[in-house]
């Protein structure tokens, strides 16, 4: 069976797929101590009733590939430094998965691992889509636009794909406590909202968003680099203005869930010019499969582009929501990153000569 691993700072998400890859299991351990993985990732097998003698290998969420893994990959010694060389660029993710890669080689040293790559999606935007106006010595440190959620971005082609013809030019929305659009032209992501961390972009649960890099300046300067850190990553979003980072719990009048609504369809404008046009808009995350009123709200935001909700569908989330009068189609996607790292993993080792 396929062990997919989400590792976070103090947690770690599990789910245990067949050589289907249908899901067989999943688990979730909060609260991990510091340097307790690898008894976390014990418990959490035991939770899923799953012995490690029933799996044949593991892949791992890892959010930060820089510009050197474009595609999944299997986890060696170069890889994992690879991985390690990327933590300046997201120093809240890549340490914590990689505590994911050496838990499993702890519990089980001879288990293949993979790992895949949130950014990887996003490898095909073009060059001058990706570029900061810097200095060539700041660039070369790697400080470009890179872009996030890509493995949601790839399940949700996937998923489509056995539903509809694909759309030439969609945009792809995955709205959640992080949140993001993207611009999949032909089936390529060709432009997002997340630039060289996930901070970048709307308005989120706890991070800022877009913000003037003297603002952020400013915030260092009053508040430390650390501080700024934690005001833009945790302390903003939704929960500085409406009190919380649970969009279920905002009044859909409130000013935060206008503030979300607003933002989303500002930048929706950029990403639609990315591709130059709009043929379907399609929602997934926790707020896009779930949330008539944040739907509701951009798809009107939209509806200068030919964008129309069928209100009645919307209120009951179902999966097609375009009403009779759109020229653009509305869809919805559940979320389906595990099964989309299994599956990417499973390409790398069958193309290893592995069933």
């Amino acid at each position: 069976m396929w062990l997919v691993v989400n590792s976070g700072s103090s947690s770690v998400k599990l789910a245990v797929f067949n050589r289907g890859l249908a899901e067989v299991a999943r688990a979730s351990v909060e609260n991990i101590a510091p340097g307790g993985h690898a008894a976390a990732l014990t418990v959490g097998l035991r939770k899923a009733g799953v012995a490690v003698g029933d799996l044949f290998a593991a892949a791992h969420r890892v959010v930060h590939g820089g510009s050197a893994f474009r595609a999944a990959c299997r986890v060696t010694e170069d890889v994992v430094a690879g991985i390690e060389a990327c933590v300046p660029l997201a120093p809240l993710h890549n340490p914590a998965n990689l505590m994911g890669i050496r838990a499993v080689a702890e519990l089980a040293p001879d288990l293949a691992q993979y790992a895949c790559f949130d950014t990887a999606f996003h490898a095909t935007n073009p060059e001058v889509a990706v570029t900061y106006a810097l200095p060539l010595a700041e660039r070369e440190r790697g400080i470009r636009r890179y872009g996030f959620h890509g493995i949601s971005y790839a399940a949700l082609l996937r998923v489509l794909g056995g539903r509809h013809a694909a759309p030439r030019r969609l945009l792809a929305c995955h709205l959640g406590n992080g949140a993001s659009l993207c611009a999949i032209l032909d089936g390529q992501s060709v432009a997002t909202t997340m630039g060289y961390s996930p901070l970048d972009g709307l308005t989120m649960g706890t991070r800022a968003g877009s913000i003037d890099g003297n603002a952020v300046l400013r915030l260092a300067e009053v508040h430390g680099i650390d501080g700024a850190a934690r005001i833009l990553n945790r302390e903003s979003g939704l929960l500085a203005l409406g009190g919380t980072n649970d969009m279920r719990l905002l009044a859909p009048e409130s000013f935060a869930v206008e503030h979300f609504i607003y933002w989303a369809v500002r930048q929706a404008g950029s990403m639609v010019a990315a591709m130059g046009g709009l043929d379907a808009v399609v929602f997934t995350g926790g707020i896009g499969e779930n949330d008539a009123t944040v739907r509701l709200g951009i798809a009107r935001g939209l509806s200068y582009l030919g964008a129309v909700v069928d209100e009645a569908a919307n209120a009951k989330n179902e999966a097609v929501l375009q009403g009779a009068a759109s020229t653009v189609a509305i869809w919805t996607v559940p979320a389906d990153e595990e099964r989309q790292i299994a599956l990417e993993a499973s390409v790398v080792r069958a193309g290893e000569g592995r069933i």
